[in-house]
């Protein structure tokens, strides 16, 4: 008897131990299972075969925005004066997201206020007006931006996807140079003989620049700008894929610079008379003699001479300003571009 309880005893030992053993082993193989459904291989990066190279050509149109815009607005722009401008760019796709672009681009910036100041809102667009100021400037720009698209591709250019937005960010270097017309006439109503030709404003100091200024001018020791500046490059865009080596894309993009001086234009105006014998540098300080306004006052300059001016313009004062200098000049840049894949045709038709 006492045999037969200890193999019951065993038998249902046994049993326990086969049942727990049993239910072990489901839970384990659910857990394989859940492992091997959710396995996505060995994370190691983005492996240098994936990466390629692409070259870029685009087609801008530049729009400036600053002092010589339509409205005190930073949002405010004349898009008659939209410019063209060409651009050639090398894009180094490094990541599943994430590309390098290195790009040269040349174009034009122009605003004008006789062509774009309404005269009749008297409390802004009639202020431009009568200061008539006006420029142009030729743009040669070097960059260098982060590219981040939102979709990702995580294996070879062939496999990338058909369309993705993205943004970009980075930063420039360019060449800049202000330039305007001469006027038939200068002040003193003599001729100019180059009338109408494009001149550098720059080398002409028009806020005073290269005068000597005294203590207490308001414009007291301004300094001549330089024609190399900076600026952070910024924008988003969508790329389409045309084929296996070639893609479109449209993009928006913001040049926020730290200059004041893309239109020659930031700060108050000076005594006509510290311009000494330099007429032309006067009548394009100071243009507002061009509209043959009533609405003048004539003041003894510091050289001695009589200058006829509209009231609030071409004269020393804290309130006659010819620019806002709390602002800088920004501008934007809307492109097509047209990028193809290099490299790559030969190792394409090898493996197929």
């Amino acid at each position: 008897m006492r045999i037969l309880i200890q193999v019951a005893v065993v038998l249902f030992l046994s049993s326990l131990f086969f049942e727990a053993t049993a239910q072990m082993n489901e839970r384990q193989i659910k857990r394989n299972n859940i492992r091997m459904m959710t396995f996505r291989g060995k994370k190691r990066g983005f492996p240098p075969e994936n990466r390629y190279n692409q070259i870029d050509i685009t087609l801008n149109a530049l729009n400036y925005y600053g002092d010589l815009s339509p409205k005190p607005s930073k949002l405010s722009t004349d898009f008659g004066f939209t410019k063209p401008a060409v651009g050639l760019s090398f894009t180094q796709r490094l990541g599943p997201r994430f590309s390098l672009r290195s790009s040269f681009m040349y174009g034009s910036l122009q605003g004008s206020d006789a062509e774009s100041a309404n005269r009749e809102d008297t409390e802004n667009g009639l202020f431009r007006y009568q200061r008539n100021l006006s420029f142009r400037n030729r743009i040669k720009e070097l960059s260098v931006v982060a590219v981040f698209d939102l979709y990702e591709n995580q294996h070879t250019y062939i496999s990338r996807v058909r369309w993705t937005p993205y943004g970009y960010i980075g930063a420039s270097v360019f060449h800049h140079n202000p330039q305007a017309k001469v006027p038939e006439r200068g002040l003193n109503g003599v001729p100019f003989e180059n009338a109408g030709e494009w001149i550098d404003l720059r080398d002409l100091g028009t806020e005073g620049q290269y005068a000597t200024l005294q203590e207490g001018d308001i414009n007291y020791g301004i300094k001549p700008y330089n024609n190399f500046q900076i600026a952070i490059p910024f924008g988003v865009g969508v790329r389409f894929r045309l084929n296996e080596i070639m893609d479109l894309s449209a993009e928006f993009g913001i040049r926020y610079t730290f200059t004041d001086y893309l239109d020659d234009v930031s700060r108050n105006y000076v005594d006509l008379g510290v311009f000494g014998d330099n007429e032309l540098a006067r009548s394009m300080s100071y243009r507002g003699y061009e509209l043959g306004s009533s609405n003048t006052l004539t003041y003894v300059g510091r050289d001695g001479q009589s200058y006829t001016v509209i009231k609030g313009y071409g004269q020393e004062s804290r309130d006659n300003m010819r620019g806002n200098s709390s602002d800088n000049d920004i501008f934007t840049v809307t492109t097509i571009r047209f990028s193809y894949i290099i490299g790559k045709t030969f190792n394409r038709a090898k493996f197929r």
